[in-house]
């Protein structure tokens, strides 16, 4: 319990004081898939599954914010997202089909301990941080990054009073990089939001949240999946 609330309370005082231009999404063009360039597939460690309350933004809120949803993060903290796992070699498959050469790299990405690039921040699909070391760590011309940021019951907070029943969430990205110059050939994040069909409080099983759980992941991997398939 003490290192949930240190946790939420840490970032959202890092939250608070970001302002980064987003990313916009780049769409998958055919020649980015040639046939004389390797593509490696990866995948960064999935999270776990976890309660999110936005707008519970000060050390009591996030306090009641947590007592108030104990049961529900200990149901949060049962679930697993093995369905996502096999994303990234049904990506590759997909490539394979449309003539690409397609690797699987088996061990998890941590981007967080890569360089960030320098070039600008504000420069049209650049990569933030830097990829074009992998290009000789993996044998390969581009990186595909299969990435899953936060799963599990997203309920929202206006301070300490709770002003939405909780949904199911996925939230993560996908992109590819071409390492020769570290710029996005695709992007895509993906944001899942499923509500319950029936009544969403009914500990300790939370039956109709954990199918819209379950409900989420399968659609945020089937939008992740859809670009190649198409």
């Amino acid at each position: 319990m003490h290192f949930r609330l240190s946790f939420l309370l840490a970032t959202a005082v890092f939250l608070g004081g970001c302002a980064t231009k987003p990313q916009m999404p780049v769409d998958l063009q055919p020649q980015a898939l040639s046939p004389q360039q390797r593509i490696g597939v990866v995948a960064t460690k999935l999270p776990k599954a976890t309660v999110h309350m936005p707008g519970a933004d000060c050390l009591l809120c996030i306090m009641a914010a947590t007592v108030a949803n104990s049961s529900l993060s200990k149901h949060a903290d049962s679930l697993g997202a093995e369905d996502l796992a096999p994303v990234p070699e049904q990506i590759a498959e997909a490539l394979r089909k449309k003539g690409a050469m397609a690797v699987v790299i088996r061990e998890p990405l941590e981007v967080d301990k890569l360089a960030d690039a320098t070039a600008s921040g504000d420069t049209p699909n650049v990569a933030r941080k830097n990829f074009a070391p992998l290009k000789q760590k993996y044998a390969v011309d581009k990186l595909l990054v299969v990435q899953f940021d936060s799963l599990g019951f997203e309920r929202s907070y206006s301070a300490y009073i709770p002003t939405s029943d909780p949904k199911g969430i996925v939230r993560g990205v996908g992109y590819m990089v071409d390492l020769s110059k570290n710029t996005y050939e695709w992007y895509l994040p993906v944001s899942v939001y499923k509500a319950s069909d029936g009544p969403w409080d009914e500990p300790s099983k939370f039956h109709g949240l954990t199918n819209a759980y379950f409900q989420a992941i399968e659609t945020g991997r089937e939008r992740l999946l859809q670009p190649f398939k198409e």
